[in-house]
């Protein structure tokens, strides 16, 4: 039951790239034939850095296989061999709690004689709905356990005071993800609800409706629905923040929306903040007289319905295949329910993922593996400080700003520097469904604990056990998550060279977006400003303009006659290049860059093409191109490096070579 956030602040690493052999093997012989004296490095650097890993990882038929997919893959099997470890000999308390958590969703058995006694408790208090002002406090207990109902309430960053969060309320309570679903008259929609009609049915025979009345009540939860749905945005309005926001007094509240009784609600919740944000207020409005107009009977079997659909996962059998065949099957795409030992991490990791992660960084990222990695952060950070310094297109008063606002960045690694209390408390072998209960109303009470004033940095949108290195926008705070302290990204054996080329790369990435178009939109101070002049946004977009049209002339591997969209892609290679410029300086100026050797400095560009090797299926690629706003992976290697003099310099390539582009050609932006 993961909390729905209203924003899309912070900027995460993306961990996925695009690669066909078959066309590997052509750019191959044309290169050769074109230019036999070239090296090999000097032709395609991203085939002859990876050439082992390309050759055993041959092209899979569904889906994808990269580097960093199968660094996301390890990280998972680490927590499960974490998880059996607790239940077997668990060590301190923190593993005690993780490793009975583990085990009561392990015993199938007692899952599956557990049946629907986890919800009974939620189920009966529905049940006992009689009349509208019911109605409103079954909805606030349902939110207190992780279950949203007839909308969302989440915390997100206050966009006038960045150092805080408030309560969002927005549309939410549907059982479908976009709202279009319920209005279109098309035939493949119309199909998909009558599928979805007899998910519901099942669900709610499983929840105590009866035979005779599965019809009827299925109708009035898609009818109600439905109502929601009319009102509802676009998931492409819904996914714009600055929709979302418009704050008001809670005190005005209850006025406003009395049938609701939202101060209720916010009581109920935890919440004692002065300021929530409602930006639909007609939805509410509605929301508010759907209370009193529709019966009770169809809140109840509503209600009903969203319980079930819910916690269906973490129940037993017949929930778990209902679930799987609408959700997994129709709406996913999957042909395999997931392994029991994999349904049950996933679900840990949205119940109690903190808890695991604190345990996952300390079990396998050592203190010294982070403080080399805090020093190596601190190193690019101040190589993109001289950067601006000297930089050839940024105003005087731009560089100020921006020189303050790397400066101020607060760095944080392995765990949140800042987090609330990560123990789910109490918990047992016994009930997993009841366990997965307590489990999400503890989370739901710590999100809560968000809303405030200076609560905005405290925890990550991502977990610890998440390969990922973050930009967050609002906090103006660059996160290296545990399991991204491994290899491909920063192997403990790798050399200096090799880290710089991986993981100062990566880096380099993220904090270039505090300083880039969209990170000048928020200055030092965390005030929503743009402090960029309108010859510093021209001067970007000029660079932009040139990115855009150096990628778009690459051809995208594995789709026949397909360009690299450079539109698209723009922002990620604009920060791709600004990555190698500045690691390559962070490098060069530290004291294993001084004096390295020149299989050092080709040891850093080689660790930098190995993030990016990747095997991508021909249905995959073709839905990359139209989506992926990242480059697929050999011109994620091969771009940045050829305008890169320094890549030349160390494989001798000469100008106009596939891997060193002339003087003229070259795309500078912080060097």
């Amino acid at each position: 039951m993961p909390t729905v956030r209203p924003l899309s602040l912070a900027l995460a690493l993306g961990l996925v790239t695009v690669l066909s052999s078959t066309d590997a093997e052509a750019a191959r012989k044309r290169s050769s034939a074109r230019a036999p004296a070239v090296s090999a490095a000097c032709t395609d650097f991203y085939e002859t850095s990876n050439a082992d890993w390309l050759k055993a990882n041959p092209v899979p038929q569904v889906g994808a296989t990269t580097t960093l997919g199968q660094l996301a893959n390890n990280t998972r099997n680490q927590q499960l061999q974490l998880l059996d470890r607790a239940m077997n000999a668990p060590q301190g308390n923190v593993q005690k709690l993780l490793g009975d958590f583990w085990a009561s969703g392990l015993d199938e058995a007692a899952v599956e004689a557990d049946g629907s006694k986890p919800i009974a408790p939620l189920l009966t208090r529905i049940n006992a709905i009689r009349k509208a002002k019911d109605i409103p406090a079954s909805i606030a207990a349902l939110h207190q356990v992780g279950i949203p109902v007839a909308f969302n309430f989440a915390p997100d960053v206050d966009l006038k005071a960045l150092d805080r969060h408030i309560g969002y309320f927005m549309q939410g309570g549907m059982g479908l993800p976009d709202p279009a679903f319920y209005t279109r008259t098309d035939a493949d929609t119309v199909a998909l609800m009558g599928r979805y009609r007899g998910y519901v049915k099942q669900v709610l025979a499983l929840t105590g409706t009866p035979a005779n009345k599965l019809d009827a009540e299925s109708a009035l939860v898609i009818q109600l629905e439905t109502e929601l749905a009319r009102s509802a945005q676009s998931v492409a309005d819904i996914n714009n923040p600055f929709n979302n926001y418009a704050p008001v007094a809670t005190r005005d509240l209850n006025s406003r929306y009395r049938n609701l009784q939202l101060d209720a609600f916010l009581k109920a919740q935890g919440v004692n903040d002065d300021l929530v944000s409602l930006a639909d207020a007609a939805l509410f409005q509605q929301l508010n007289g759907m209370i009193t107009r529709l019966p009770a009977e169809q809140w109840k079997a509503y209600l009903r319905w969203r319980v079930g659909d819910a916690m269906a996962p973490y129940l037993s059998k017949a929930y778990r295949d209902a679930e799987f065949e609408f959700r997994g099957r129709v709406l996913r795409g999957l042909t395999i329910a997931p392994a029991r030992n994999e349904a049950v991490l996933d679900a840990i990791n949205v119940a109690a993922g903190p808890m695991l992660g604190h345990e996952y960084a300390n079990t396998y990222i050592s203190r010294d593996v982070r403080r080399q990695a805090g020093v190596m952060v601190d190193q690019v950070r101040e190589a993109q400080i001289a950067a601006v310094k000297r930089s050839t297109w940024l105003s005087a008063e731009a560089k100020t700003e921006a020189e303050a606002k790397l400066a101020a960045m607060k760095i944080e690694i392995g765990t949140p520097l800042r987090d609330l209390d990560y123990t789910v408390q109490p918990m047992g072998r016994g009930s997993f469904g009841g366990n997965m209960l307590i489990a999400s109303t503890w989370r739901h009470a710590q999100e809560m604990k968000r809303i405030g004033k200076g609560n905005a940095d405290r925890r990550w949108d991502v977990l610890p056990q998440q390969p990922a290195i973050a930009y967050d926008i609002a906090q103006n705070r660059l996160i290296v998550t545990a399991a991204a302290l491994q290899g491909p990204i920063f192997a403990e054996a790798a050399t200096p060279a090799e880290k710089f080329g991986a993981f100062g790369g990566l880096v380099a990435h993220e904090v270039s977006r505090a300083i880039d178009a969209k990170g000048a939109m928020i200055d030092a101070r965390g005030e929503l400003r743009s402090w960029w002049t309108p010859a510093d946004k021209s001067a970007w977009t000029l660079l932009g303009n040139r990115v855009a049209a150096q990628y778009g002339g690459y051809a995208f591997p594995g789709v026949k006659d397909a360009k690299v969209n450079g539109e698209l892609t723009r922002d990620e290679n604009l920060a791709d290049i600004s990555g190698v410029e500045i690691a390559w300086e962070a490098f060069s100026t530290s004291p294993q860059g001084t004096a390295a050797s020149a299989a050092d400095k080709q040891a850093f560009f080689k660790g930098w093409a190995g993030l990016w090797a990747q095997q991508l299926s021909p249905n995959e690629a073709v839905q990359r191109l139209a989506s992926d706003v990242r480059a697929p992976g050999r011109w994620r290697t091969n771009a940045p490096l050829s305008n890169l003099p320094a890549f030349g310099a160390s494989f001798s390539c000469k100008p106009g070579q596939p891997m060193q582009r002339t003087d003229a050609e070259q795309i500078r932006i912080w060097r």
